[in-house]
């Protein structure tokens, strides 16, 4: 198996969701979208099939709703789910604890049920190096010691690996889960990228949005972190590279003879601090972002980045893209969101 499989994609219109759907359908996977719109939008088909030349089947559903998750599996009988479907913001969850924990691992639970159900014995999950919490040594590899979650968000991905780690000795599934780092970026195509419709969390987004003149300035979350610069280290990886690993990471499954669970980091390998990111972003555009110094962030981290020899020796992964194509295409996708929301104003 590996070619031509029905692969449904949790979360499947999200920003990774999207792209991993996207090499889907390169590699020539049907594919199946599973989403509720809380943090995306249904219009995300109609980009994915510009880009590929596909559409995929796309189905809106709350998942956390079990017996309609598994009707649906159980209609669809696919061979693989990539389980990307979750709250991500790691401030929101430290203020809303319990909507974090109902959904994402009341979600993972139905997705679980729904797979044996309906005989799916392959999964990738989607998780996060957020639960590594704050490393005793960098780079981060898969065997390092586990710590205390720095979120509830974290939280949540710790104890929905557990959960599929002890469903897996049973059996009844195989699950790969990639502890992918920071993703950034955009597709080339120019339809799809980093589109949420809630509260803007994450460093890119924030940078080229303050650019472009969304905002009026960026906040630098503490400067007196334990770095050379002061400011927090993360592994930032373009969003195609992460989505290309959840299709390898798929076709491990596949040409698995026997039951696995098994975790990889994905990542480049090299962490930039949020103040390398933004000499990056002056160099690489000719923009110069302005700048205020806040508080520190509740739950963030100091530094993180990854050791990735494990994925590229045992899934054949390896990262293509470097620094200066992730800004180009982050900045490039601000640009197209920009020229489509004065399109929509002037028609």
């Amino acid at each position: 198996m590996g070619s031509k499989s029905k692969i449904i994609v949790t979360g499947g219109t999200g920003y990774i969701g999207s792209h991993t759907a996207v090499e889907l359908q390169l590699a020539g996977h049907s594919v199946v979208l599973i989403d509720n719109f809380c943090n995306s939008r249904p219009e995300v088909a109609d980009a994915i099939e510009r880009t590929t030349g596909i559409r995929p089947e796309l189905v809106q559903l709350d998942l956390c709703d079990a017996a309609e998750t598994t009707e649906l599996f159980q209609a669809v009988k696919p061979d693989a789910v990539i389980h990307f479907a979750a709250l991500k913001a790691v401030g929101e969850s430290v203020e809303q604890p319990l909507a974090y924990y109902r959904n994402n691992i009341g979600s993972t639970l139905s997705v679980a049920e729904a797979c044996i159900a309906s005989g799916t014995r392959n999964m990738v999950f989607s998780s996060s190096c957020a639960v590594y919490g704050d490393p005793d040594t960098l780079p981060i590899a898969e065997n390092s010691p586990d710590h205390r979650a720095k979120s509830p968000y974290a939280r949540t991905k710790q104890i929905c690996e557990a959960i599929l780690k002890d469903l897996s000795c049973t059996g009844a599934l195989s699950c790969i889960s990639l502890r992918y780092f920071n993703p950034v970026g955009a597709h080339s195509g120019g339809h799809i990228g980093e589109q949420a419709t809630g509260s803007v969390n994450n460093l890119f987004p924030l940078i080229t949005q303050t650019a472009i003149g969304k905002r009026g300035g960026l906040t630098l979350f503490g400067t007196d972190y334990d770095t050379p610069d002061g400011t927090c280290i993360r592994d930032y990886i373009h969003v195609v590279d992460v989505a290309q690993a959840h299709v390898k990471a798929m076709d491990h499954l596949f040409a698995s003879k026997s039951c696995l669970y098994d975790v990889f980091n994905i990542g480049t390998g090299q962490g930039f601090s949020v103040l390398e990111i933004l000499n990056a972003f002056h160099a690489t555009t000719g923009i110069e972002v302005t700048s205020v110094i806040g508080p520190r962030r509740p739950g963030d981290t100091v530094a993180v980045y990854a050791d990735n020899s494990k994925a590229l020796h045992e899934l054949g992964w390896s990262p293509k893209y470097g620094l200066t194509e992730m800004i180009r295409s982050a900045w490039a996708w601000e640009q197209i969101l920009q020229q489509r929301e004065q399109t929509a104003q002037t028609t």
